[in-house]
């Protein structure tokens, strides 16, 4: 009895839609980890991306559950130089780029390594209800409650 290994070329990945409109960010995040990284399927391997393609839709509608989260989350980015540490609030992400505080949530779930990497190019955020992918077919996925 022999392991299964998936290799890259026998996997062809799906594409899925998912409406992020009135879900929480770290759920979601978590769900759209597990997808883009292959953990949901049966021929999962770990060093081999047997992920899936996620479009995720309304990323602007999305919320996070506590009182002040809003004005605690941060998102940090540094210059390299001194006096280079830019931060800014989830509040101020909302405004400006509603679809990386999910970017950011996925990509804190993922490896931090090439594989990784090559894991978040599968992920696609729209801040409204249209998409660029209706070539691909995505088919619409049913989030866990």
């Amino acid at each position: 009895m022999a392991t299964y290994m998936a290799k890259k070329e026998k996997v062809t990945p799906r594409w899925f839609v998912i409406d992020a409109a009135d879900q929480v960010v770290g759920r979601l995040a978590v769900q759209i980890a597990t997808i883009i990284r292959g953990k949901h399927r049966p021929e999962y391997t770990p060093h081999v991306d047997t992920g899936d393609f996620v479009v995720v839709i309304n990323a602007e509608k999305v919320k996070f559950t506590g009182n002040k989260k809003w004005d605690s989350q941060t998102y940090s980015a540094y210059s390299h130089y001194p006096g280079g540490l830019r931060t800014v609030t989830a509040r101020q992400m909302l405004e400006k780029h509603p679809e990386r505080i999910l970017i950011e949530a996925v990509r804190r779930m993922v490896p931090r390594n090439p594989l990784g990497r090559q894991q978040m190019k599968k992920l696609k955020v729209y801040a409204g209800s249209k998409h660029d992918h209706q070539a691909q077919q995505p088919v619409e996925f049913k989030l866990e409650k």
